[in-house]
């Protein structure tokens, strides 16, 4: 609560009230007609309007007391005490403010009361506010952090760094001209700026100016001239956290800013002016100084990024790839194309039939229920009906009877849709979790969704979760974390900034090391003889591909995921048609970043 100091006048005052009364005239020592006290009292609620009344210009008083509270902003609060006055009327205020813990600023001012027709009033200047409050000056409240403070990456490369940049902005009222003329002027920069879309982008904006784009200091160099000349157009410079080279991209960046924030407050100094109505410091009042702020650091590595964005860029299709460090859980790249994007964050948070990188999971239920050995040897038909349900076979192949290590490497549905049907209704939910697929992680930095696999109550949705189609999803990012998890031999909990701490909704047991072992070895030998053949001059690489049909007319996802040295990963390939394409993302991924 503010509280207010109120010190009635000195005997001097008082006398001169008694000898006034007969005159019937009212002084400044009676309480209801302080006016020092009630201005005090006025300012410590924050009321600028009742303040201002206790002044000879309420209006001017008004202005400035509200000019004051807004720039030394919201969070300010002040306590005002009045001081004695001497016969004259003449006292002192003082002020103390606080911005928040260890941030105060204390001082006094001085002014006159006066008598005039409507009573006693402060005679109002600024200087009632403070001493070099000059007419036109006004105070300003400044956070004074160090904005150069860098995101960097987890070997200290920058990866976002504080930046100067343009607002371009177009008034309404010339949207007909001026979108034409701005397209040709941006579209070199950015070519996803046209006039559709700059009508568009006013279609979906309110207010009487439209922002069009938002370019790099080095851009809007190049530009700035034509842009000026153009009728309706504003370029404002502000600062923004930005990738540090614009080839970085990745969804991740999107939810980086508040940490950011949260970093640079900490070691934040404040300062209180008084400045020019140009905005030049007439008189700094306090200051504290910024303390040196420690880089935000990211799990990512910079290099591997840029090596996931051209991978992935080389695909028409929506495509993405998600590695993950098998020692630490750390996210190294996070990389969508640009068609991909059009449909969000489907890296981190998109949910996908998994086709047969679920297998993964079937394989590693049968092996920890008991239910086969990678020995064990299975038919594997071109074509099986399960429980009603018909399996094929991609093309119908048909191994005959093979070891289930095999049958895994070539990716037999019919034989993995047989080993799901011996498996009871919670094996497949319960072995998902254990590689934390269904496993809800609050990762500082992102919104992350794993999937979900549901207890399979019928035979027959046992055999379809079985291959990865039924009711089963996965996002990339969830099938990066099981890879993860089946390297680290233990659920790892995903992390993005380092230092921040990542929670998860369950900690299963881990798998039996003899089945995770035993899965290793499967996925290396689906990459030596098995589907990801292509992929074979890789060097104890392990995966596992997956062709995922959705829709009513046989089209498919493509999906590969696996482990190569410390790298977990997923790559997916929306509408793919097969592994394949994203087989070549992982390669283009994985040859040159080595085991990393």
């Amino acid at each position: 609560m503010r509280n207010v100091d109120r010190t009635r006048f000195p005997i001097g005052i008082l006398l001169l009230v008694m000898a006034l009364l007969g005159a019937g005239c009212a002084a400044p020592g009676d309480d209801p007609e302080d006016p020092f006290g009630a201005f005090a009292s006025a300012l410590t609620s924050g009321d600028a309007s009742r303040a201002a009344e206790h002044t000879t210009d309420p209006a001017a008083a008004d202005a400035a007391i509200n000019d004051m509270f807004t720039h030394l902003g919201e969070s300010a609060e002040v306590r005002v005490s009045a001081r004695e006055v001497d016969d004259a009327g003449a006292g002192h205020l003082t002020m103390s403010w606080t911005f928040g813990e260890g941030t105060e600023l204390d001082y006094q001012t001085s002014g006159r009361a006066v008598d005039t027709d409507d009573g006693w009033r402060l005679e109002w200047s600024p200087t009632l506010l403070h001493d070099n409050l000059a007419p036109g000056a006004h105070f300003q409240y400044s956070d004074d952090r160090n904005l150069l403070t860098p995101v960097v990456d987890r070997g200290g490369a920058d990866l976002m760094t504080w930046q100067t940049v343009g607002v371009i902005t177009l008034r309404r009222e010339s949207l007909s001209e001026g979108s034409a003329a701005l397209a040709p002027v941006l579209a070199p920069i950015d070519p996803s700026i046209t006039d559709a879309s700059i009508r568009t982008a006013a279609g979906q904006q309110q207010g009487d100016t439209i922002t069009v784009a938002t370019l790099r200091e080095r851009d809007l160099d190049r530009v700035r001239t034509r842009l000026e000349s153009i009728n309706g157009v504003t370029v404002e410079e502000q600062g923004k956290l930005l990738t540090a080279d614009r080839a970085l991209k990745s969804p991740v960046f999107a939810g980086v800013d508040e940490a950011w924030n949260n970093r640079v407050s900490q070691g934040a100094g404040w300062s209180v002016s008084i400045v020019d109505s140009d905005g030049n410091p007439v008189d700094k009042l306090t200051s504290v100084a910024a303390q040196p702020t420690d880089p935000l650091q990211l799990t990512l590595d910079r290099r591997l990024q840029l090596l996931a964005q051209q991978a992935v860029a080389a695909q028409s299709k929506p495509a993405v790839f998600v590695a993950m460090s098998t020692s630490t859980g750390g996210l190294l790249a996070v990389a969508q194309n640009g068609a991909a994007d059009r449909d969000g964050a489907i890296a981190l948070s998109g949910l996908y039939p998994p086709g047969s990188t679920f297998k993964t999971i079937t394989t590693a239920a049968a092996l920890s229920a008991g239910t086969a050995t990678p020995d064990t040897v299975l038919p594997c038909p071109g074509r099986a009906t399960i429980e009603g349900r018909t399996i094929p076979n991609e093309d119908d192949f048909d191994l005959g009877k093979v070891p289930l290590s095999t049958a895994f490497a070539r990716s037999c549905n019919t034989t993995m849709a047989a080993l799901s049907n011996r498996l009871g209704p919670d094996a497949l939910p319960a072995v998902a979790q254990q590689l934390g697929i269904g496993v809800d992680f609050v990762v500082p930095g992102i919104v992350t969704v794993t999937g979900t696999v549901p207890r399979a109550d019928s035979p027959a949705l046992r055999v379809e979760n079985g291959i990865g189609q039924g009711s089963v999803t996965a996002s990339p990012f969830g099938m990066a974390v099981a890879e993860a998890s089946l390297g680290h031999g233990s659920m790892v909990l995903p992390s993005l900034i380092v230092g921040e701490q990542t929670t998860a909704d369950t900690t299963p047991e881990p798998l039996d090391p003899k089945v995770t072992s035993q899965l290793r070895a499967m996925m290396r030998q689906t990459v030596t003889s098995g589907t990801a053949s292509a992929l074979g001059d890789i060097d104890g690489l392990g995966g596992k591909t997956g062709t995922a049909e959705y829709g009513d007319d046989g089209e498919a996802h493509g999906w590969f995921t696996g482990i190569s040295g410390d790298i977990a990963f997923a790559s997916l390939v929306v509408g793919g048609g097969s592994s394949q394409p994203a087989v070549e993302v992982a390669g283009d991924f994985l040859r040159p970043a080595g085991g990393a």
